[in-house]
């Protein structure tokens, strides 16, 4: 019997405080929800949970990027409508303005009409914007440049899937243009190339086009482009670079459309292929608002590709976002009543060891009775 070294106290000390650590950790679980809330609880399972909660987090962010850009297409197409309406209208007027029972007087009040519904076009073009920035006004185009003279020659647009880089295109004759690599060479996969109603459109066998102007009086050969692969609205839909979803949203002005008025450096009009004024001119005016019906027909199409492309992608992050939690949860979240049973467990053997403490604790004054 020994009253300096009291054994039977300082091991139930020991296991007292260690049962008390347990029950603390065991209160932190059920306190937070989680059954990893520092790195000693799982080494692995907590750096496993960390990347998981870092590609969840920015998932959803992916899903608000695309969610807008389903809004960014609405909001383009919404001005297209108009645009659309607009050029109905024009063909309309440039039917009525083909009869030959009009006087002068009355194709010169329809063709002020037309260029009423011309500038509203422009003006739309100009002014549809989401969140300041500009979607019919080319901003969102593919960008594409002529390289090597001056002339009226534009690249109005063409796919992403195009390929990147520079050609050479000979528009000396309207009736067979030619389009080769910068070096001369023929374009694989090339279809054909048609030029028609100032627009030349090479086509390549994939579907995939390159759309560029003219006029009748400035059509030249050895025309170098260049088409860099810049331009577009590029919408973030995943957690790693590269993961991205380009939306193209062509220029929508007039001039782009095909029934734009081409001015001179001094300003003078030297093309006008909407002239109304007289007989001949209405009927070659259908032609062209024809043209720009279709070009803005294609436009809408390949935004409402975009907009179902964008809704899939939508829904297939979502998709993926729930199963990832799932994962998450099962490594991360802590089960309650399981919990619950460890956290009962852990308080009997609390009080438990506080009272075989305090027995223990009572043994060194037994020794005091020897002394009596």
């Amino acid at each position: 019997m020994k009253i300096n070294s009291n054994m039977q106290a300082l091991i139930a000390q020991n296991v007292l405080r260690t049962n008390e650590e347990k029950n603390a950790s065991s209160t932190e679980r059920l306190s937070s929800g989680f059954k990893i809330n520092h790195a000693k609880d799982s080494p692995a399972g907590m750096a496993v949970s960390n990347r998981m909660n870092a590609q969840i987090r920015s998932l959803y962010k992916a899903k608000d990027n695309a969610s807008n850009a389903v809004n960014v297409v609405q909001t383009a197409d919404g001005s297209l409508t108009e645009v659309h309406n607009m050029l109905q209208r024009m063909n309309e007027l440039a039917v009525k303005a083909s009869n030959g029972t009009l006087t002068t007087s009355d194709r010169e009040a329809i063709q002020k009409e037309v260029n009423a519904l011309r500038n509203e076009i422009d003006r739309i073009a100009k002014d549809s914007e989401y969140n300041t920035q500009n979607l019919l006004g080319g901003e969102q185009s593919m960008k594409g440049y002529i390289t090597n003279m001056d002339t009226l020659v534009k690249v109005v647009d063409y796919d992403v899937e195009f390929p990147k880089g520079q050609y050479k295109l000979n528009l000396g004759d309207l009736d067979n243009p030619e389009l080769t690599d910068i070096n001369g060479h023929p374009v694989p996969n090339l279809k054909d190339v048609v030029c028609e109603d100032g627009r030349c459109t090479a086509t390549l066998d994939d579907g995939s086009k390159l759309i560029l102007s003219y006029t009748e009086t400035d059509h030249p050969d050895n025309i170098e482009i260049d088409i860099t692969g810049i331009g577009g609205m590029k919408i973030q839909v995943g957690t790693k670079a590269g993961q991205e979803i380009q939306v193209v949203i062509p220029k929508m002005d007039s001039k782009s459309i095909g029934i734009g008025v081409t001015k001179d450096s001094a300003g003078n009009i030297i093309d006008d292929p909407i002239d109304m004024r007289t007989e001949e001119g209405a009927r070659k005016s259908i032609e062209a608002i024809i043209g720009a019906i279709e070009y803005v027909s294609s436009a809408r199409s390949g935004l409402g590709a975009y907009q179902n492309r964008l809704e899939s992608t939508v829904a297939s992050l979502a998709e993926t976002t729930e199963n990832l939690e799932n994962s998450y949860s099962t490594i991360k979240d802590v089960d309650m009543a399981e919990e619950m049973v460890e956290y009962t467990k852990l308080q009997v053997l609390v009080q438990a060891g506080t009272s075989m403490l305090s027995q223990a604790n009572e043994q060194p004054q037994q020794a005091l009775q020897l002394l009596q």
